[in-house]
């Protein structure tokens, strides 16, 4: 008798094939040398069938995409080809806000439109690299030093932002569009903000305006909203905002108004929102306020909104401009300075093209602007002013 206890076993059904798995093997991939050697050719011919197709006649070309694509090769590997040629093949566009304001901020927007015509035209990409008030020097380092471009544009961005610092480091073709001003060496494209600014100034005191204040965006990368004094005013980051309010400073001083007198009004974020908020806190820290000038036209609509809201009549009661001459700004009638920001984009992108390093003689580009008399400011009435 059998020790060991019974086992049962299944018969299998007539015709069965035992369960044999697939391979999990992946199909070795296709390269320049199995292409070339499937169609007896050299490697290089394979390799000009996607670079120099020029040498290449019709025939020998399509037969070699063919075969690549039957195996599934998309071509070179890029990454190899900038390691070979030392080009990356795109731009790094450091930008002073978060990412999502490049595609949000119309100005921004223009900027970003001329300078990818510049970029396309000499078959470069733009890689975008938010900076924004609130990163570290640790986390600018990792981000600029692995950006794989061949050169950067700087678009107004602040002096002490640490990516500005990384970016430097590299030593790569760099230009600045706006700020900051006095990078030696490096090309700037940008406008007199101060004088379109002192204009502006005039044309409001010309219709009576001697009560004025300024809504402005931020001044320092802290995070600040309110009553601008005279200690954050002199920190001078942000040298765009600044000039504009020294050109409105410099039309009060000749004709005979105190600069002191100036209200200005700090914005961290840049929303119609915040110009909503700001507009409101500048009239009620001076109620004597006939005229508001907002350093950018999206303050400006939301200026604007808030004193239609507050019942006030513009520019009846309250003269409003703003600057950058933006398209919905224009359709509001708001008193504006149009600014080329599209050619600042193309300006920008030539020179940085046109830069062989980061050496030599520091080109500076000052682009002309306009003002634009609107319906949103009007000749100052005494009677007229606003008061709780």
């Amino acid at each position: 008798m059998c020790a060991h206890p019974a086992r049962f076993v299944a018969a299998a059904p007539t015709g069965y094939r035992p369960f044999m798995p697939r391979s999990r093997q992946p199909r070795p991939q296709a390269t320049l040398a199995s292409i070339a050697a499937e169609l007896k050719i050299s490697r290089t011919t394979v390799s000009n069938a996607y670079n120099r197709p020029d040498q290449l006649s019709a025939e020998l070309r399509e037969q070699i995409l063919e075969v690549a694509k039957r195996r599934g090769y998309a071509g070179p590997d890029p990454m190899a080809r900038s390691l070979r040629t030392r080009r990356a093949g795109a731009v790094g566009v450091l930008l002073t806000e978060a990412l999502s304001y490049s595609f949000r901020d119309p100005a921004a927007m223009s900027f970003l439109s001329g300078l990818s015509e510049s970029c396309e035209a000499a078959g470069e990409g733009l890689l975008l690299i938010p900076a924004g008030p609130d990163r570290d020097e640790e986390e600018a380092a990792q981000v600029v030093h692995g950006a794989a471009v061949d050169g950067f544009v700087v678009y107004s961005v602040p002096s002490d932002d640490p990516y500005l610092a990384a970016v430097l480091e590299r030593n790569l073709p760099l230009v600045v569009c706006d700020q900051p001003r006095g990078i030696a060496s490096a090309p700037l494209v940008g406008i007199d903000d101060r004088g379109a600014m002192r204009g502006l100034a005039e044309h409001l005191i010309g219709l009576g305006h001697h009560r004025i204040g300024v809504l402005c965006m931020r001044l320092g990368r802290d995070r600040r909203d309110g009553v601008v004094d005279t200690a954050r005013f002199e920190s001078d980051r942000f040298h765009v905002q600044h000039e504009r309010i020294l050109g409105v400073q410099e039309a009060l001083r000749a004709a005979g108004i105190d600069p002191a007198s100036l209200t200005v009004v700090e914005r961290y974020a840049h929303t119609a929102e915040d110009g909503a908020s700001g507009a409101a806190q500048a009239l009620a820290a001076d109620p004597a306020i006939t005229a508001l000038m907002c350093t950018t036209d999206v303050l400006a609509l939301g200026a604007l909104a808030w004193a239609r809201s507050a019942g006030l009549e513009v520019p009846g009661q309250l003269s409003i401009t703003g600057f950058d001459g933006i398209g919905e700004a224009l359709r509001e009638g708001v008193t504006t300075v149009r600014q080329p920001q599209e050619e600042k984009g193309r300006r920008t992108g030539a020179l940085l093209m046109a830069a062989p390093s980061h050496s030599g003689v520091a080109t500076v580009e000052t682009l002309p602007t306009e003002l634009l008399i609107g319906q949103t400011t009007g000749v100052h009435d005494e009677t007229s002013i606003y008061a709780e």
